[in-house]
């Protein structure tokens, strides 16, 4: 394909990192996954990383640590502040443990929640609030962060779409009570399959770790507090204390991503050159809106919402991408209350989604890679200023004004 949604990232040491996992014998979680944990605690600035097996794993572990911790969990009923655009599994694990969700719509330019709204939101019932950083661009996290201080809420941050952005020289994904990471093909490292969680919480540490592993004890660390050790040692090894999972990684995936870890500063490089050529591009034209950067994002795609007023019919747009081979997609999960899974919810809505529907009917978003895409961009904007001309261009269909 000319210009790919998604593209690999791996090279020799990769591939060489694999091989020698496979000539070790040992495949399953061990030592390559402990040492990419504390490397990657370090890069962001954590006292503790967990690796689980993908990003929605890691949420999974994230929100079920939450609900088993001694103080204060989150019980079944609480409210949870959630922003009306991401991926599925940000909401799922909360209607698992029977949460109830309240919906705030996000910034049109921006993508992310719109914090002006959270007073809105607020409940007696609220405990939670999740911060969702969209496709490489800092939400307003350290807004959230303070609102959930001065509220005594859990702050979760959902950091699987934007390593490696930045607000005022912290790393996204470091703001919350727990922040979660996704480490999928496509994603700004790849281990194939992947995630971690971090936090500076050593009960929640210890809890995730429990929580990865079937629930049992094995795995908490040995200055670990949180349950009394006995001395027989057969027992120990096969001790459930908690409703566990089972999404641990495997050592493959945990040794690619120490060589990834070590490659992301230039990926991000790179990826923001691209972001520099599409915004110079894009930024002006009254035909697209494209996403205000907020803090330093780590670009991981271009968004594009067309403009409504000019009733545009995206599926023509759709066929010229099509025609021209370039890749696209929805934004994120689009809107997630307009999907059918909401009838499974407990939920509400803070008002309109005004723009969260905006972005999901006239939205779409192409890749961005870690390497120069510059021809592929210039072509993405002569194909749509091609196809979106403006309407008095009688041979061009795209805007179907009434």
């Amino acid at each position: 394909m000319f210009y790919e949604l998604a593209a690999d990232s791996w090279g020799d040491e990769e591939r060489a990192a694999v091989q020698r996992v496979v000539d070790s014998g040992r495949l399953t979680i061990g030592p390559e996954v402990a040492a990419f944990e504390e490397e990657f605690a370090a890069y962001f600035g954590r006292k503790y990383a967990v690796m689980t097996n993908s990003g929605s794993s890691a949420n999974l572990v994230a929100v079920a640590s939450l609900c088993y911790r001694k103080d204060r969990p989150l019980q079944r009923g609480d409210e949870v502040i959630v922003p009306a655009i991401s991926w599925s599994t940000t909401y799922h694990p909360f209607q698992q443990y029977g949460l109830k969700l309240r919906f705030v719509d996000v910034e049109l330019d921006t993508l992310n929640m719109d914090v002006s709204r959270l007073e809105e939101a607020l409940t007696p019932a609220t405990r939670a609030i999740v911060g969702v950083s969209i496709l490489g661009n800092p939400a307003t996290l350290d807004v959230m962060r303070e609102f959930a201080d001065r509220h005594g809420l859990v702050f979760l941050e959902d950091n699987c779409e934007s390593m490696d952005a930045e607000l005022d020289g912290k790393k996204a994904g470091s703001f919350g009570d727990i922040g979660t990471f996704s480490t999928f093909f496509s994603h700004h490292i790849s281990t194939g399959e992947g995630g971690v969680l971090t936090t500076d919480d050593p009960e929640l540490f210890g809890l995730a770790r429990m929580i990865r592993a079937h629930g049992w004890v094995r795995d908490l660390p040995d200055w670990s507090d949180l349950v009394e050790r006995t001395d027989d040692a057969f027992s120990e090894a096969y001790r459930f204390i908690l409703p566990g999972y089972n999404v641990r990684p495997q050592e493959i995936n945990a040794a690619v991503g120490r060589v990834q870890l070590k490659k992301l500063p230039r990926m991000t490089k790179m990826r923001r050159k691209n972001l520099e050529t599409f915004q110079k591009l894009f930024a002006d034209d009254p035909r697209f809106t494209i996403q205000r950067e907020n803090g330093r994002s780590s670009s991981f795609c271009f968004t594009i919402i067309l403009d409504p007023a000019m009733t545009p019919n995206r599926d023509v747009v759709f066929d010229a991408l099509r025609d021209a081979d370039i890749g696209f997609r929805m934004i994120t999960g689009g809107c997630f209350p307009r999907h059918e899974a909401i009838r499974h919810f407990d939920y509400s809505l803070v008002g309109e989604m005004t723009n969260g529907d905006r972005a999901h009917d006239y939205g779409f978003f192409v890749g961005n890679h870690p390497f120069d895409l510059t021809e592929q961009i210039e072509k993405l904007y002569e194909v749509l200023d091609g196809v979106c001309a403006a309407p008095e261009v009688k041979d061009k269909k795209i805007w179907q004004v009434a």
